[in-house]
């Protein structure tokens, strides 16, 4: 199928995905306890994704021409897609991870398997419907259900897949990099952060911390880009500190479907009972626990995996809640004295995904944002990525990038051809 007819078919993916807002967005709230509000704005923003690729079909395998510096060759680099692909997805958000992998894959010409978390399928599920209808030929989009373990391991050592692309923890990034290595088939990784959002004295207080408060406790904090570190100039430490802490106690809890809430449940006991240990970890360690700690006492919450919207002060960087990621709704307080010492303390671990910087002072701003290795710095902002710009993380928050031209590049094999219009022997050998 020509590159055009692709990009067609992604349009026509957004358009059934529309018409299927309200059905898809109730799918992905009862399975992730996020709130319908938060689900309907995923659909908008993976509406955004596939109507981006779409509009790329003229110049995705466009052949680029080099200059061989030799009279009679003709030498052109071409895009040709990948081959098959291996798709896995994370639980937190489902339908965005999905589309960040399927729209490029799919505009590149590749066939993929797509293996969403056997926890939350089901917006998945309703996305693929949304592919065949939209006309993509049968077997090019195929969906696999179920563990990790049972389809994983099938998914990244079988010879004929080309490509791993996984979204989800270090633990299983890394492993299932060593499973791809025996047939050394490429890999894209997004593998999560522990990612510090710096705020200095001379920042815009309440938008930085009104901010504080989105960038860990959207989703009850099931987001790999939340800010979960929070470091603050130690001269306005206690105001702003004292202030999130009183916010975070006024945080509305309910279900997905109770317009009065502002954040929901965790998605899984499982992963509650993660968060309640991180956090006792945290306070064994000597952090102070200054809000949350613990689940809700409203009886309306009790049958529910909600757990309180939690600060622990006074960390320091050797600590695991300041190393490691809850991904929860626990954010973590550091203080600093100086530039240094901020960028110092946000480089402090082995991730890499994203973070931010709070001040008033431009330059200031831009030489924390170009020391930060990060591969997404909001200044004066939180949360905001579209789909033309890259994602994806340095250290060991992964490997390749989704979203923009490097997204789409992933699925892309490169060839040259050298043509010689002039054969003739070399004589080389006489």
């Amino acid at each position: 199928m020509p590159p055009i007819e692709r990009a067609a078919a992604l349009g026509r993916v957004a358009d059934v995905l529309e018409r299927d807002t309200e059905e898809i967005a109730r799918a992905e709230a009862l399975d992730t306890g996020k709130r319908y509000a938060e689900a309907l704005l995923d659909v908008d923003d993976v509406l955004s994704v596939f109507r981006y690729y779409a509009g790329r079909g003229e110049e995705v395998e466009r052949p680029r021409e080099v200059d061989p510096g030799v009279e009679g060759v003709h030498s052109v680099v071409h895009r040709e897609p990948i081959g098959v692909c291996s798709l896995v997805t994370p639980w937190n958000y489902p339908l965005l991870q999905a589309s960040w992998k399927v729209a490029p894959c799919l505009l590149a010409g590749n066939t993929f398997v797509l293996k969403p978390s056997e926890i939350t399928p089901h917006s998945t599920m309703l996305m693929v419907r949304a592919v065949q209808e939209a006309g993509v030929p049968a077997g090019v989009a195929n969906l696999v259900l179920g563990t990790g373990p049972g389809c994983a391991g099938p998914l990244s050592t079988d010879p004929r897949v080309d490509l791993v692309s996984f979204t989800g923890s270090l633990a299983v990034g890394k492993h299932l990099m060593r499973e791809a290595a025996g047939t050394v088939k490429r890999v894209a990784l997004e593998l999560g952060g522990k990612n510090p959002n710096i705020v200095f004295a001379d920042a815009d207080r309440e938008a930085a911390i009104d901010n504080a408060m989105t960038a860990v406790f959207l989703h009850s904090g099931q987001v790999c880009s939340a800010g979960a570190r929070l470091l603050v100039e130690e001269s306005v430490k206690d105001e702003v500190v004292d202030a999130v802490v009183e916010r975070a106690r006024g945080i509305r809890m309910g279900p997905p479907f109770d317009e009065d809430a502002q954040t929901g449940s965790l998605t899984s006991a499982q992963h509650l009972a993660k968060v309640e240990d991180y956090v006792a970890t945290g306070l064994a360690e000597g952090a102070t626990l200054r809000c949350g700690g613990g689940r809700p006492d409203d009886p309306a919450l009790a049958d529910g995996y909600y757990y309180l919207p939690t600060v622990l002060d006074d960390c320091r960087l050797d600590m695991h809640v300041v190393q490691e990621e809850s991904f929860g709704p626990v954010l973590t307080v550091e203080t600093f004295r100086t530039e240094e010492e901020a960028v110092a303390l946000a480089n402090g671990t082995v991730y890499g995904l994203a973070g931010a910087v709070w001040t008033s002072d431009r330059d200031k701003a831009r030489r924390v944002a170009r020391a930060l290795r990060l591969g997404t710095v909001w200044v004066n902002d939180y949360h905001p990525y579209v789909a033309p710009a890259e994602w994806g993380g340095h250290k060991q928050s992964g490997i390749g990038r989704e979203l923009g031209e490097l997204g789409l590049e992933e699925y892309q094999e490169t060839k040259h051809v050298w043509e010689n219009t002039t054969p003739a022997p070399t004589g080389w050998f006489g």
